[in-house]
């Protein structure tokens, strides 16, 4: 029996041969630099203890979620990324800045394939001792980020070409959100522009990983060649190849540009059945040099 967050995405009636999933922060809007800039990373800093090394941590947190290939990994990823970074960074080493192990957020990670407040609370209710109080703190940081996306992230439009997309696809295709956002800011973000209307559902966090969202969405509904992905990070490519699906990139630093496409060219050629071969590779080839493995003071 298939899990409860799994059964809405399953319930989805096809009304459409085709399918495309859309990512929200950084590919349907420019809401990435200010939420990781201003209220991820700042919160980190204060609620993980690194004031004496902000700048390192400041460093460290925009590699992983803005300009690598982690890029819109699920937040609890980011955070063991990010002490695994800071662990491995000699200035922070020479500054004895006592960086926390994260061994029980790392623990959380590994052992639930659904990474949300929800699940943090269960293991919360099931920890004791030093496990208890780090999840607990953990806790509180995401928290106080959903507070300060909730309080400065508004009146950010979509990309432009966003909404013409959109409109151009409905009749055509069934369309939902595909993120690891938590669906409480999704929804709030697509409904403050009226754009809510044009997908069936707004995927988010609490109901899996983005390969688990295409996977229960489409399997058995819909050809593999006529199922899309849209996203910004390397995470949504391989959710949607996990699927055997078609993926189209909005590169980081050319977002209007890649909507465009999408909008004059991409599109029609996804529903005309001549998107995949050559010209997806050329498009995924582009993207792929785009977001570096090493951040660059490995490189110095």
């Amino acid at each position: 029996m298939a899990a409860a967050h799994h059964e809405a995405l399953q319930a989805l009636p096809k009304k459409h041969d085709f399918f495309i999933g859309i990512d929200s922060d950084g590919c349907a809007f420019d809401t990435m630099e200010i939420k990781h800039k201003e209220c991820f990373c700042p919160n980190f800093i204060d609620k993980f203890h690194c004031q004496a090394i902000s700048k390192y941590t400041r460093e460290a947190w925009d590699f992983v979620n803005l300009y690598s290939k982690w890029r819109g990994c699920n937040r609890w990823e980011a955070v063991v990324r990010v002490i695994d970074l800071l662990h491995d960074r000699e200035e922070v080493k020479r500054r004895g800045a006592k960086v926390t192990e994260g061994k029980y957020i790392k623990e959380f990670v590994k052992n639930n394939k659904v990474l949300s407040n929800d699940t943090l609370k269960a293991a919360i209710a099931q920890a004791t001792g030093p496990a208890k109080k780090e999840l607990e703190e953990a806790l509180v940081w995401s928290k106080a980020v959903n507070d300060s996306i909730a309080q400065m992230v508004h009146d950010v439009p979509p990309f432009p070409f966003v909404r013409e997309s959109l409109v151009k696809a409905k009749p055509k295709a069934d369309m939902i959100v595909v993120s690891q956002t938590p669906t409480e800011a999704l929804v709030r973000e697509w409904k403050e522009h009226s754009i809510d209307g044009f997908v069936s559902l707004i995927a988010g966090q609490e109901m899996g990983s983005k390969t688990e969202h295409i996977k229960f969405a489409t399997e058995g509904k819909y050809d593999k060649s006529k199922i899309l992905m849209i996203g910004d990070a390397p995470g949504d490519f391989k959710a949607a190849r996990a699927n055997n699906a078609l993926f189209f990139p909005i590169n980081p630093g050319a977002e209007d540009t890649s909507w465009q496409l999408f909008f004059e060219e991409a599109l029609d050629k996804f529903l005309a059945g001549t998107y995949a071969g050559a010209y997806e590779q050329k498009l995924i080839a582009a993207f792929d040099k785009l977001l570096p493995e090493t951040p660059h003071w490995k490189n110095a």
